[in-house]
């Protein structure tokens, strides 16, 4: 699960595992964790509705004060004048877990899964024919390198973008170069 909605002090909010917020001053002693009413449970692709069975468990970082409100009262043409302000008191939360899962836990599934799309581009390796760093160049880059490719690069080239590619400036700036390849033989 990717994020939840929980009820913390009558307010909701959306949160991550990690996460630090503030919120209204609670009760619980700094340090101290707690679990708050959880209202919803998404992420990886559709949200869950029965949040019943998640338990998010945060815990209590500091207590802080936030920022100073300054409030004023004026009536023209009266001398009437009143100033006042305040400061809300906040305490700062950390958002350790959701779904029973530890926070290390989280940290360690997506490293399982950086090696398996690292993977992914080796499998699609260019095809035979293509102009050396061909895979790494922008259209711009193209636009620029294509007059200095043979006719067979540039053919190639053109067949991978109309395969794989789809993008429209590379395959017209592909088109022109060999049009005027042909012109010139």
């Amino acid at each position: 699960m990717t994020y939840a909605i929980i009820q913390v002090a009558g307010k909701q909010y959306r949160v991550r595992e990690g996460e630090r917020l503030l919120v209204d001053r609670l009760a619980h002693e700094e340090g101290s964790s707690f679990a708050p009413t959880v209202l919803l449970v998404g992420g990886d692709g559709a949200p869950v509705l029965d949040a019943g069975d998640v338990k998010v468990t945060a815990k209590v970082v500091g207590s802080v004060q936030g920022p100073k409100i300054r409030l004023g009262k004026y009536k023209k043409r009266t001398g009437y004048r009143r100033h006042t302000g305040f400061r809300a008191s906040l305490s700062q939360i950390e958002i350790e877990s959701i779904g029973g899962k530890a926070r290390s836990a989280a940290k360690s599934k997506p490293e399982t899964e950086k090696p398996a799309r690292a993977a992914e581009p080796a499998e699609a390796a260019p095809a035979p024919g293509l102009p050396e760093g061909y895979a790494d160049l922008t259209i711009a880059g193209i636009k620029g390198a294509v007059g200095s490719w043979s006719a067979e690069e540039v053919s190639a080239a053109l067949a991978y973008e109309q395969e794989h590619g789809q993008r429209k400036g590379a395959i017209a700036a592909l088109q022109s170069a060999q049009a005027t390849q042909g012109g010139e033989s």
